[in-house]
């Protein structure tokens, strides 16, 4: 075999990246056509209720204002009430995976609003982006008008994909405070940090822009993040806690995406009660308490 010279190895080397150029591409416009696929995994089947875990329940059922009928379960609280919590969910699952999570919340206090996006659990119709904010939407009406709880006692929380529902609902509203755990900033962010090397800001056909809708609400949030997230990088939690007006406080916890909260254990929960405390209802005539500023560093 002959030496190869320079100028064909150039040659290869040109016609190497752009193959790889066409392969990305084309991997990324078959991403384009099943982005539906990529961002919503939801199951049908309940696993488990909160039955199961030992809690009391009440199976609820509301429509989205387009028509969508919608599942959730409302928890009451273990004790002495601290308020409500409107649940919202990831994008994988449905109500049925984070029942220990309802459980650690109504041992804080708090009533608890669990709810299925459309496409999830036991919800009709199929997900969208358009139609999780519909869905939560729904839910806080289901709380202030159905069940009458007085919009600034219900603090609104959100987990993962959920982070970003939760900030719009906090943004459209003024509830007594916003959650926003294991976020990313964006989906064309996210991305674009997991492919740098192709142009997928301008493919991404979904926003759920948590930073941006964290920047317009009016109540104290508590930022949730892991250093050790792999799925959703600790700089998301970051900057979404900087872009939020504040009073706000930022928790730093330990674990993976899907199970930082458990493997955090009491950090986690000193860490959402003391927020907690220091949230102010926001009922007329709810007596004032001081609200922290508490950067990342504090909870590092």
């Amino acid at each position: 075999m002959g030496q190869l010279t320079s100028g064909a190895l150039r040659g290869f080397a040109f016609r190497g990246a752009g193959l790889l150029s066409c392969l990305g591409l084309t991997l990324v416009s078959g991403a384009c056509i099943c982005q539906d696929r990529i961002v919503y995994h939801p199951t049908r089947t309940i696993a488990r209720t909160p039955a199961d875990a030992g809690m009391p329940y009440e199976e609820v059922a509301f429509a989205a204002a387009d028509g969508v009928r919608l599942s959730g379960w409302f928890v009451p609280a273990a004790g002495p009430r601290r308020g409500t919590l409107l649940f919202c969910h990831g994008n994988t699952g449905n109500i049925s995976d984070p029942v220990e999570s309802l459980a650690m919340y109504r041992s804080l206090g708090l009533d608890v609003l669990a709810f299925d996006y459309r496409g999830y659990g036991r919800s009709e119709g199929r997900p969208s982006e358009g139609g999780t904010y519909l869905d939560a939407e729904a839910a806080w009406r289901h709380l202030v008008e159905d069940r009458g709880v007085p919009s600034g006692s219900i603090v609104v929380l959100g987990r993962s994909l959920g982070g970003a529902i939760a900030a719009h609902l906090a943004a459209a509203h003024r509830p007594r405070a916003l959650v926003v755990e294991s976020a990313f900033c964006s989906a064309p962010d996210l991305c674009a940090q997991k492919v740098p090397w192709l142009p997928v800001r301008r493919l991404v056909r979904f926003d759920y822009a948590t930073e941006r809708y964290v920047g317009s609400v009016s109540c104290p949030v508590l930022v949730i993040h892991s250093p050790d997230d792999r799925l959703i990088p600790y700089g998301n939690g970051l900057r979404i806690f900087y872009a939020a007006p504040g009073p706000k406080q930022f928790l730093a916890i330990r674990g993976g995406h899907a199970r930082g909260w458990f493997q955090s254990g009491e950090r986690y929960v000193r860490g959402l009660a003391r927020f907690l405390d220091a949230c102010p209802d926001a009922r007329p005539g709810a007596p004032p308490v001081a609200t922290g500023r508490t950067g990342p560093a504090a909870h590092s």
